[in-house]
């Protein structure tokens, strides 16, 4: 979190909970959920998508579960701009304190003509009686225009007008399918954020087909944007969504080019990282930025001594300001004579002569080109070899 209070504020949404669980391998049960939940009110995000209520009891339950629990945060329930979901997702959401409905609706010809089968009037006209009725429930509402991306700009202007008008607080331009590009997107949000001015939040949803859902984002909150929506890991339909970590440390890194503030607790990002890992069926890939495994890993012998040197030559983000307890050196075949040097001292042999530490570069040389790594049990076994041979010419 930024200290600097007087700049733009960006709200994080975050759908780990909803449209994370709804990718292949994350279902969550409700105990689950509540698991999760907890970790993400210790993170600090502004909005927590719960789960879609009318899909299933589960949903429903962890819905109405988790904006009981946790009545610190603003709980968001997902509905179709259909009477039956946005009364059951009322009903989820009852007892909450800070409740959200979150109603969507497609807007791309594309949707219209193969999915819903409906004219732009007629859904334009769906669009505003579900945020009508959700404002009968709550006074928070937020509108998604599914497929944004695709959809024509000026029925777009049309729609998100009409429904802020009708009540919505926050209108949400997904990039449903993952078709944009940064400064296609930017210009669609810029638009948009012009014509609703400070009656509305413009918010963006982005998904990572093509790999862009975070250089999406952050084009779109540079455009006018104020709320991101987003998950841990990245994990969502398909390729999944603009990961949640790195959007926030995009900022927090570089804030001469996004200066912007948000109320994320950096240090808790690695431990909800892996907190999602043991609920669901996998984790990050090792190379993932911010809390992949190798993130904070150096391997390189030229890296490697730079790292040693300074950490700042190699690490552009301290490791614990994410919730890393530390970087790390990998001793593999791309290895230098710093880090194995380093990594004798830390194994507890300071005093080892050059000769004897030119002996254990050797027998490691040798070993590491088929090998992926060593343990500190091999680099060991290099060292006590080491301190025989030497041991055998005194005597």
């Amino acid at each position: 979190m930024s200290d600097n209070q007087n700049q733009p504020r960006v709200y994080i949404f975050d759908t780990t909970l909803r449209d994370g669980e709804q990718s292949p391998g994350c279902s969550m049960t409700v105990p689950e959920k509540l698991r999760m939940a907890a970790k993400l009110v210790d993170l600090g995000v502004d909005i927590m998508e719960a789960g879609f209520p009318i899909a299933s009891e589960g949903d429903f339950e962890a819905v109405q579960k988790v904006s009981e629990q946790f009545p610190m945060v603003r709980v968001a329930a997902l509905s179709r701009a259909t009477k039956g979901d946005v009364e059951r997702a009322a009903a989820a959401l009852d007892k909450a304190k800070a409740p959200r409905i979150h109603t969507f609706i497609a807007t791309s010809d594309i949707h219209l003509e193969f999915k819903l089968k409906k004219s732009r009037q007629q859904v334009l006209e769906d669009a505003i009686r579900a945020v009508e009725l959700a404002r009968k429930y709550v006074d928070d509402v937020e509108f998604s225009a599914e497929d944004a991306t695709r959809t024509d700009i000026e029925y777009l202007e049309q729609i998100s007008q009409a429904v802020v008008a009708a009540g919505a607080r926050t209108v949400n331009l997904p990039d449903t399918v993952g078709f944009s590009v940064p400064e296609d997107y930017s210009e669609r949000i810029a638009r948009i954020a012009r014509l609703l001015g400070d009656s509305a939040i413009v918010s963006v949803h982005c998904h990572d087909d093509l790999g862009l859902a975070v250089a999406n984002s952050l084009a779109a909150v540079k455009a006018g944007a104020r709320q991101i929506e987003c998950t841990m890991n990245g994990i969502g339909e398909r390729a999944g969504n603009c990961s949640l970590e790195e959007v926030v440390m995009v900022m927090k890194t570089r804030q001469d080019y996004y200066p912007y503030q948000t109320q994320i607790v950096s240090k808790e990002l690695y431990p909800a990282s892996q907190m999602l890992s043991s609920i669901i069926t996998f984790g990050p890939q090792p190379n993932k930025a911010i809390v992949g495994a190798n993130a904070f890993a150096h391997e390189a012998g030229i890296h490697q001594d730079g790292y040693l040197k300074n950490k700042s030559t190699y690490e552009i983000i301290d490791p614990q300001s994410v919730g890393v307890p530390a970087g790390k050196l990998i001793l593999g075949k791309h290895s230098g004579r710093h880090a194995l040097k380093e990594r004798v001292k830390e194994l507890g042999f300071e005093e080892l002569t050059k000769e004897q530490l030119d002996m254990v570069y050797k027998c490691f040389t040798n070993a590491a080109d088929n090998k992926k790594g060593f343990t500190n049990e091999e680099i060991t076994e290099f060292i006590e070899t080491a301190l025989e041979k030497t041991a055998e010419k005194v005597s």
